[in-house]
């Protein structure tokens, strides 16, 4: 089951996943965002589908969706928004289970799929999803050739995770630390014990939340991560964009505007992107010759 794009990203090198709320602050910026960060380095892409209540989101991320859904972010808005990327790397779907099972003509999560494989989507991660609720979607998933990954958070295990290690596919999102989304200026001390708790299984364990710097990914690929997933660093950068003032041309006087310009946005995008990217590499380099990939 799954998706071949995903098992490839994560064969040669630590990965880099970052993560944009798909519209954020409007379509046309948005779309020159995401295309900076593949040219930053990253492996694949999560693009969030906006979901008016996102539990597991902290302040910064659910600025991103508030923002995202003002500029106009649909469901079918968003499979347009993922056909015009150019962009030649695997893109995850974050979004909220409620949006996928009410999509089409019929419940359930078989017509979002559908669609999601038709515009080349890659997989999808679903935060509200419990593994135990996850079979028509695992079976949509599996029928249509796309991943299922889920959060494994510092307090699962048990049969909880033994049952998300049956349902999971493309890689394991790896919660660093308890609470929401959001950059923090450490790198959480759960990390090594959660990824100990997850080494047995085969499959790809990529860390987020909480991930700010390149000395983070660093830190955390050497621990043990096959990569870094990343994304309120990522959405700070578009946040100060928007509410940025921008100096203008006025025939009576200097004026300000909210918003710089999506070109000096995506450049600060593309270079903390290579920030983190280089931070995961070099935490790869620093670990025991077996555990490298080859």
């Amino acid at each position: 089951m799954g998706n071949p794009e995903l098992d490839a990203a994560f064969e040669n090198g630590a990965a880099f996943v970052p993560y944009l709320a798909a519209g954020d602050p409007d379509y046309e910026s948005s779309i020159e965002y995401v295309e900076a960060l593949e040219r930053g380095g990253a492996d694949v892409i999560e693009l969030g589908l906006p979901f008016s209540e996102p539990i597991a989101e902290g302040p910064t991320i659910q600025n991103a969706v508030v923002r995202s859904l003002e500029s106009g972010m649909t469901p079918d808005r968003f499979f347009e928004f993922v056909e015009e990327l150019d962009v030649d790397v695997p893109l995850v779907c974050m979004t909220y289970y409620n949006l996928i099972y009410r999509f089409g003509d019929e419940s359930g999560p078989r017509p979002f799929v559908e669609k999601a494989a038709e515009v080349g989507l890659s997989g999808f991660v679903v935060p509200d999803l419990p593994a135990e609720e996850a079979d028509p979607l695992r079976e949509a998933c599996d029928e249509f050739g796309l991943d299922l990954v889920f959060i494994v958070a510092p307090t699962t295990q048990g049969d909880r995770l033994d049952r998300i290690m049956e349902q999971v596919s493309g890689y394991v999102y790896v919660q660093a630390r308890l609470g929401v989304t959001g950059a923090q200026d450490d790198v959480s001390g759960q990390t090594e014990s959660s990824l100990e708790r997850v080494a047995e299984y085969d499959i790809p364990k990529a860390v987020g939340f909480g991930i700010k710097t390149g000395d983070h990914a660093e830190r955390i690929v050497a621990a043990g991560a096959d990569g870094i997933i990343v994304g309120s660093a990522l959405v700070d950068i578009v946040a100060e964009g928007a509410s940025a003032p921008r100096q203008t041309q006025s025939t009576d006087a200097a004026a300000h505007e909210n918003g710089e310009d999506a070109e000096t946005v995506a450049a600060r995008l593309e270079s903390k992107a290579r920030e983190l990217k280089d931070g995961a590499e070099r935490g790869l380099a620093q670990r025991a010759p077996e555990t490298e990939r080859t």
